[in-house]
């Protein structure tokens, strides 16, 4: 039986500690064959935002997975026009790997949020699995959640024994402020901010 493959999408304005992480423990626990980060270009949910160059933001990924050779970077979003929703990334990335099944990686708080996704039920009936890592400030209520989006409790598995409270908003602020900040960016990512002059 071919092993899943692990999906994780995102702005990544910076990439942090909590994506890698949730990488990492997903890639484990789930053991997967490899885990595609699929950098978004220009997120609908943040048209009216100001957003690093995309290839900033690809850099700082491949200086944040290049010790880690089951990720890989994916243009699953940058290769097709807008708008880019995770629902359009899983159905190019399934007609890339005909009859691969997907399980896409997220933080508590996006499921929180995964009712005003566009085209949620489709989302879920591409995943194979859903899998979430806690965010120390968002409770989710699968009970309620399974009455907006029936079948997401089937799909969701939640990662144990970690959390985090990491979030790029943080981070820009911090280097906006002339706040410590490097210890919450992986290795390589600070360095591509200062000499970029990102977030400033």
């Amino acid at each position: 039986m071919e092993r899943l493959i692990g999906v994780l999408g995102g702005t990544f304005d910076p990439p942090h500690r909590g994506h890698l992480l949730l990488a990492q423990k997903a890639h484990k626990a789930l053991d997967l064959d490899k885990v595609l980060w699929v950098v978004t270009p220009s997120p609908p949910h943040k048209l009216n935002m100001p957003i690093s160059p995309l290839l900033a933001r690809i850099r700082m990924v491949e200086k944040s997975i290049d010790s880690f050779p089951a990720f890989e970077i994916s243009d699953a979003d940058s290769s097709r026009p807008t708008p880019h929703y995770a629902v359009g990334t899983l159905k190019w990335l399934k007609d890339l790997h005909p009859g691969r099944k997907f399980a896409y990686l997220m933080g508590s708080d996006s499921l929180q949020d995964l009712p005003r996704w566009h085209a949620p039920l489709e989302f879920i009936k591409l995943c194979e699995i859903v899998a979430v890592m806690h965010r120390i400030a968002s409770v989710v209520d699968l009970v309620e959640l399974e009455k907006e989006l029936p079948g997401i409790t089937s799909k969701t598995l939640f990662l144990q024994g970690v959390k985090y409270e990491i979030s790029a908003i943080t981070i820009r602020k911090r280097v906006r402020n002339g706040e410590a900040y490097a210890h919450f960016v992986p290795a390589g990512v600070a360095e591509i901010i200062r000499n970029l002059g990102l977030y400033t």
